[in-house]
């Protein structure tokens, strides 16, 4: 999955569930904070948990100290980002000393691999509830109060939540993701995935159109569909007589409103197919844009990594999506210095890097996780110093494919969604291509607000934005 930066309440931009408390914040008999870490999945499970709290007397806090909940939703994906979690708990136990009262529960991947572990040995937590647990999460805090530990971890074969609206949390009001599908069957060797969110299973496709409806109603202008392998969503009425494919929700997404734009993540190369890249042809109004994990160059380390497509395999897809789709932007998730990863199989990577030309690629050092395959079947037998020179060089060729792939827009035209505010100048906008690249431009005297869409000229370019100039609205 994509990662993308932890948030918590206190970095919410009009999110929905704080308003509720701003406006009434009396509503509520007690209250929350959440912080969710790692993938995009994550944060959008935040916002059912929200919903759900919401509708049993829990309001949002912004506020640490008014919180008579603390819920971290927590990501296993790596070492490092478990490490922050514990930190964070470390601190919520701190805070405990002077109020016994608050409770303190773990969400998500993390919850249920270490579940044990938080809850008795080290005893930093009251609830553990794990990705398919979350309308227990009542019960579960009623336990607590009553000095029970609230425990919940059990996968599912058919919890979507498909029935619940989320409470958008860290919403700026323009875009918000969408849950599709839960679960993966790809048994990547390195991937802690399908432990811990259990086996994929597609959401009702009605379900999700209504949901995708009821943003743009609210204003908002791009939606993200959201799952572990979106390419291999799948869903039949329960009489049988219809059946929605990927492709087809793509394009029942895109109809909902021509001025909706409609992004997706993840995709797995084995699944995305000529179906999906004609539809995203067909409709403008899909960003053309696709996270296409890579992990690793080696035809011989794919197969270690059990990724189901050769080296040479995945260039081919490459090239069918610059067929298809010319102005696609394509972006990647490398793993440098995985099990047996020789200096030949690290050239490898670097070649596919120079002949793709990513966008950007999610770039990683290789974090052997506990329970995945890989534990069990493979040594990390790749040195440390090793590991960290090979993503070094990673990094150098990504960034020598960023420069050269931003400066090509310089002279082009774009139209470009606002977000909000340039992060440097309030006198500047910000925002993104269709290819989900940033743009920046002074706001001069053109009456915009976020939003809505602007058409760019690039005239400048760094390795990772768009500086350009508004000539069309």
């Amino acid at each position: 999955m994509l990662e993308t930066p932890t948030k918590t309440i206190d970095e919410t931009r009009q999110g929905e569930a704080f308003e509720a408390f701003q406006n009434d914040p009396n509503q509520y008999r007690k209250h929350f904070y959440i912080e969710s870490y790692g993938c995009a999945m994550n944060f959008n499970d935040s916002e059912i948990v929200a919903s759900i709290l919401n509708e049993n007397g829990f309001g949002a806090t912004r506020n640490i100290e008014d919180a008579h909940l603390i819920l971290i939703n927590t990501c296993s994906i790596r070492e490092k980002a478990e490490q922050t979690v514990r930190n964070r708990l470390v601190h919520f136990k701190g805070l405990k000393k002077s109020r016994p009262e608050m409770l303190v529960g773990v969400l998500g991947c993390m919850a249920e691999r270490l579940k044990a572990k938080l809850l008795e040995e080290e005893k930093l937590v009251d609830l553990v509830i794990g990705p398919d647990a979350y309308r227990s999460l009542p019960a579960l805090i009623a336990d607590a109060e009553g000095g029970q530990k609230g425990v919940n971890v059990l996968l599912s074969r058919e919890e979507t939540y498909s029935d619940i609206a989320p409470v958008r949390l860290d919403t700026n009001g323009v875009s918000s993701f969408v849950s599709i599908m839960r679960g993966c069957n790809n048994m990547c060797t390195f991937c802690v995935v399908p432990f811990t969110r259990g086996r994929e299973r597609s959401r009702d496709a009605h379900s999700i159109i209504r949901e995708v409806q009821d943003l743009v109603d609210r204003g908002y202008k791009e939606v993200t569909l959201l799952g572990q392998n979106v390419d291999s969503y799948y869903w039949m009425s329960q009489d049988g007589t219809e059946e929605v494919t990927f492709a087809k929700l793509l394009e029942m997404t895109a109809l909902v409103s021509p001025k909706l734009r409609v992004r997706f993540s993840t995709s797995h190369p084995k699944d995305i197919t000529d179906e999906v890249l004609f539809t995203m042809k067909k409709y403008d109004n899909i960003c053309k844009n696709i996270h296409l994990p890579l992990q690793s160059g080696s035809t011989r380390v794919l197969q270690l990594m059990n990724r189901t497509y050769t080296k040479e395999w995945y260039l081919k897809k490459v090239d069918r999506i610059r067929e298809v789709l010319p102005e696609c932007a394509i972006t990647c998730d490398i793993i440098t210095g995985f099990c047996t990863e020789a200096e030949e199989d690290h050239l490898e990577t670097l070649e596919v890097m120079r002949y793709s030309k990513y966008d950007l690629s999610y770039m990683y050092i290789y974090s052997e996780r506990p329970g995945t395959l890989a534990a069990r079947r493979y040594t990390d037998d790749v040195p440390d110093e090793v590991k960290s020179r090979r993503l070094k060089e990673v990094i150098e060729v990504q960034g020598k494919s960023s420069i050269e792939v931003f400066s090509a827009c310089i002279g082009q035209t774009f139209e470009v969604l606002i977000e909000g505010n340039s992060k440097r100048s309030e006198e500047h906008w910000s925002g993104r291509t269709t290819q989900g690249r940033m743009a920046v431009f002074p706001k001069g005297d053109w009456n915009l607000n976020k939003g809505d869409f602007a058409t760019v000229k690039i005239n400048d370019a760094t390795s990772g934005t768009l500086i350009g100039e508004i000539v069309f609205v």
